[in-house]
């Protein structure tokens, strides 16, 4: 039997979607004007960034990525070149929201519906390109990666997590949970 190499990708996909919908509930109340808790964008943005893109993508980037063009799959107008192009408009919604929150939070709350609009469109994309990994690139990847190259993949995922302080997973785990139990505003 082949050793698993996407089990602990999808793993990480459950709490990078649990972000998603808290950040989806609050970007709403944002965009309603009852939500204003910028540090709450500020630390979505930071486990956004460092969880979900340096930690998570990175593996999949550095580590799957590769090993599905090593193993013939093509880097261009291919699965790999999709996932790749959606990570980077990923990253021009996160900045934007980022830039949004840091006006609103400076007294521009005009700002909340940019704050929204770059949320809302960034865990749209975002949502569909997990469905799209979890239901069709990783069984393709489990499917044609032969055994000789997973142990090196599995490696590779283990040399990046140790890259990572030891509370990594905890700390943004905490994050949110905190805030799925966030008291937010009721309807008016």
């Amino acid at each position: 039997m082949k050793p698993d190499i996407t089990q602990a990708l999808v793993h990480e996909h459950t709490l990078i979607l649990r972000m998603l919908a808290v950040l989806e509930r609050n970007a709403l109340l944002t965009a309603e004007g009852r939500y204003v808790n910028y540090r709450f964008y500020e630390e979505a943005v930071d486990f956004i960034r460092s969880y979900a893109d340096r930690f998570h993508h990175a593996k999949e980037e550095d580590v799957l990525f590769e090993a599905l063009v090593r193993n013939g799959m093509p880097r261009e107008n291919s699965p790999v070149a999709a996932m790749l192009l959606e990570h980077d408009r990923g990253r021009a919604y996160v900045k934007a929201m980022e830039e949004a929150a840091r006006a609103a939070a400076g007294g521009d709350a005009a700002r909340n519906r940019d704050i929204a609009e770059n949320a809302l469109g960034y865990l749209t994309m975002l949502r569909e390109h997990i469905d799209k990994e979890d239901h069709i690139l990783y069984p393709l990847a489990e499917r044609v990666i032969p055994a000789e190259m997973r142990d090196g993949i599995t490696a590779a995922y283990r040399k990046a997590e140790a890259r990572t302080p030891a509370d990594f997973e905890r700390k943004y785990r905490e994050v949110v949970e905190r805030y799925e139990t966030e008291t937010v505003p009721a309807a008016a």
